[in-house]
């Protein structure tokens, strides 16, 4: 059985991801991995270069943009992960959510292995990411977008008291970076995923095209028992936004996500003033656009 199974989902970004594999196939260390490179129709030869630069790793074409999610559980159902419940003998022990704009240092998948070893209770775990500059990419360690939570950090509360343990929640960042700490949620550009709390929880949530899904399907297997840590004895490196890079598309495609999650996990609890509260917010952040969205009565569920 391998140890680790590596999805990588690329959109026209083939000479990060060359850089992405180069690291990857350097890695070092007593365990065996298996990469699955899944293309979301991209445009500027990504499939070609893979094919021949790095025959070692397996190739998905995609025909068609179907987002984040969609891309990544073509990866895993490429590995024998089938949804929840189904799960094939073959299937590796960990699956890793990777994107193309990281570089892996030689150690850090071994490590990240190593320390999901050493702790059987853990369904979910990320490294510490680092930008180019050296900072911390802060989404690599989030509690949950509850009502409260969100309102701190669209209130800009929680960057005026980022110290605050009540209003820093959001990114945890009244916490020391190089602390290791349970969390709500890792961030999807490294998320390593054990193979029974994928089993437990079932593949990513399609409905979501980009942003979420990572804390949904965190959010999903925290639910089935599993802890998710955030282990910063391992680093690395993020070049953020590669694909995106801060689009009007990006930014419709974030608010719409956190609709969608507000939706499925707190709409119910949540009292009718706050509610109103949080569906202006998004408003206000996702614009007109997001209307449509608003005024379904319900969003449908793809797990």
């Amino acid at each position: 059985m391998l140890d680790l199974g590596i999805v990588i989902v690329n959109w026209n970004t083939k000479d990060l991801l060359r850089r992405c594999l180069q690291t990857v196939l350097a890695s070092q260390g007593d365990f065996t991995f298996k990469v699955v490179l899944v293309d979301n129709a991209s445009t500027d030869g990504t499939v070609d270069m893979v094919r021949a630069e790095f025959p070692a790793v397996e190739v998905i074409a995609s025909q068609t943009n179907g987002g984040f999610s969609y891309g990544n559980n073509l990866g895993l159902k490429a590995l024998g992960f089938h949804g929840k419940g189904d799960l094939s003998p073959a299937a590796p022990r960990y699956a890793l959510l990777l994107n193309p704009d990281t570089e892996v240092p030689p150690e850090s998948l071994y490590g990240m292995v190593s320390f999901m070893d050493s702790r059987p209770d853990v369904g979910v775990a990320g490294p510490k990411l680092v930008l180019e500059d050296g900072s911390l990419d802060v989404a690599c360690r989030r509690s949950f977008p509850t009502p409260m939570v969100s309102f701190y950090r669209f209130s800009g509360l929680s960057k005026l008291f980022p110290h605050n343990p009540q209003f820093g929640r959001y990114n945890m960042t009244f916490v020391d970076p190089d602390v290791e700490l349970e969390v709500d949620s890792v961030v999807g550009a490294y998320m390593q995923v054990r193979r029974e709390a994928i089993n437990d929880a079932g593949l990513l949530d399609e409905t979501f095209f980009m942003y979420g899904e990572d804390l949904d399907w965190a959010y999903r297997i925290k639910e089935a028992g599993w802890k998710v840590f955030y282990h910063p004895q391992v680093m690395v490196k993020h070049i953020k936004r590669a694909s995106s890079r801060r689009s009007k598309k990006a930014q419709f495609e974030f608010q719409r996500a956190m609709l969608i999650f507000y939706r499925k996990h707190y709409r119910r609890t949540t009292p009718l003033l706050l509610h109103l509260m949080v569906m202006t917010g998004l408003l206000l952040k996702g614009g007109r656009e997001l209307l449509p969205e608003m005024r379904q009565p319900t969003l449908p569920d793809a797990t």
